[in-house]
């Protein structure tokens, strides 16, 4: 049998066989371990706006689904928030300013990939290494810190801020 041949993830970068179909098996199989072993859970969110916001194209399409991935990394690594205190809010917020345009995002969007995730030999590794994954990734994004915190507390708030 030959072996599959190695490629670029044309989200993250990571070299891995498949190339970006590779890159999402790897993200498969982390989520059904999340949904078979409720110790991996806790970091679920995070773990999966961190893969969205790496994996643009087919996941952040519209200015909705960036913002809130987006909105929600902040959220938890700035504000030490978790989803079940302030999804609602957040997402409030989405829903109410489809019309916004979405950013450019960066193209090199963090230096850890799910792979890192994916070494992690217990529960507790993995949640770290979703935070360092997430930490990474919310790094790329420097650019907009400025514009996502003032969604975050428009969101907060409930006022109208648009930017």
């Amino acid at each position: 049998m030959a072996a599959a041949t190695v490629d670029a993830c044309a989200g993250c970068g990571l070299a891995v066989p498949g190339g970006t179909t590779g890159c999402q098996s790897i993200m498969d199989e982390l989520m059904a371990k999340g949904f078979s072993d409720a110790s991996y859970s806790r970091v679920h969110r995070l773990f999966v706006d961190t893969y969205c916001l790496q994996h643009p194209d087919p996941y952040c399409v519209s200015f909705k689904s960036f913002a809130a991935h987006l909105t929600s990394v902040c959220w938890s690594l700035e504000y030490g928030g978790n989803a079940a205190t302030v999804s609602m809010p957040l997402r409030k917020w989405v829903e109410q300013h489809p019309h916004l345009e979405k950013p450019a995002v960066p193209a090199v969007r963090g230096m850890l990939t799910i792979a890192d995730v994916a070494r992690a030999p217990d529960p507790d590794a993995h949640a770290r290494a979703v935070d360092e994954w997430a930490r990474s990734t919310w790094t790329a994004y420097a650019a907009l810190h400025s514009v996502v915190r003032e969604w975050v507390k428009a969101a907060l708030d409930g006022t109208g801020s648009r930017t």
